[in-house]
């Protein structure tokens, strides 16, 4: 294998990227004939196939998958050292991937530009998508840092916590129980809700603040993928909804929305910035890190406020 070269192991992660050799020459600025030849004189060294070709694409074989997972750490390898290197030149200039649940997005861009004025080198991606997803890529080391209102067990990580949230029951203000003070989890229960879907962290609270109600857990609930869609419904029905505070606050101040006063609530949880163990604590991340740490709650929305305008 000590033939093999940078530009083979670049053709073969591009080709699983995007699934044929047509979009991985495209990507990487080649002819199609120049990936192909690449692939051929990997697999060659190899002494393997590589990949199955197909007529809808081409799938990485056992193997192919072992040569793969090396090029990725190779590549993380090589971008590391270049981190470490502008270190000893006192620079903090490099690239961060940073995975967010959808919740964040509400705060995301102030903080994202905020962290980009004070380190103009550094170039941060973000990618916002429902838990299940960003913690996958958090496994799969294709982004460096994750977001999250709970840090993942399935793997070894580094948590740290960079500001508070709260879990509300929201309504209509022409709701029924809008104005009432100290409602049951009982009466709270016999309300039809918009919820997120199973896997998402507010639902899993949902769940676990219902629990003691007898088949209050499987309905009536209506689930819905968008925070947004769950607000709208929630605006033109008479159905509740449990959501973060911050996602709510504007709809809140602006008299759209109400947080209803229900015993047990708010849950109060924090928001982590998690990294694995196994990630070595770059100049790069340990400055975002160290950003999250001291001024990551400026961004956060008022939870107070917004609390407060409940009846």
């Amino acid at each position: 294998m000590k033939n093999i070269t940078f530009r083979q192991l670049k053709s073969i992660r591009a080709i699983e990227a995007h699934g044929k050799v047509v979009g991985a020459a495209k990507a990487l600025g080649l002819t199609a004939p120049a990936v192909t030849l690449q692939l051929k004189q990997i697999e060659a060294e190899a002494g393997v196939q590589l990949f199955e070709r197909m007529a809808h694409g081409m799938f990485p074989t056992e193997a192919g998958h072992a040569v793969l997972a090396a090029a990725r750490d190779i590549e993380e390898r090589l971008s590391l050292l270049e981190t470490e290197l502008n270190a000893f030149k006192g620079v903090k200039r490099g690239h961060i991937a940073v995975g967010a649940v959808s919740t964040v997005k509400y705060f995301a861009k102030p903080m994202v530009a905020a962290f980009s004025s004070a380190y103009p080198d550094i170039d941060l991606e973000l990618f916002v998508d429902r838990r299940a997803e960003t913690v996958e890529r958090l496994k799969n080391r294709t982004i460096d840092i994750a977001l999250l209102g709970r840090p993942p067990r399935e793997f070894s990580v580094r948590a740290a916590i960079f500001g508070e949230h709260s879990l509300v029951v929201v309504s209509a203000p022409n709701h029924p129980l809008a104005g009432r003070q100290g409602i049951s989890k009982a009466e709270i229960a016999r309300e039809h809700f918009f919820l997120r879907s199973p896997d998402s962290g507010t639902r899993i609270f949902f769940d676990r603040f219902m629990s003691e109600i007898p088949g209050r857990v499987d309905g009536p609930n209506t689930e819905m993928e968008s925070i947004e869609d769950i607000k709208r419904a929630v605006m033109a029905d008479t159905s509740v909804a449990f959501l973060a505070a911050h996602s709510v606050a504007a709809e809140v101040q602006a008299g759209e929305l109400t947080i209803l006063d229900v015993v047990g609530l708010p849950i109060r949880r924090q928001w982590f910035a998690v990294s694995r163990t196994d990630r070595a604590m770059t100049p790069v991340i340990a400055a975002f890190e160290d950003f999250l740490a001291t001024q990551g709650k400026e961004f956060l929305p008022d939870l107070v406020a917004a609390e407060d305008a409940a009846p």
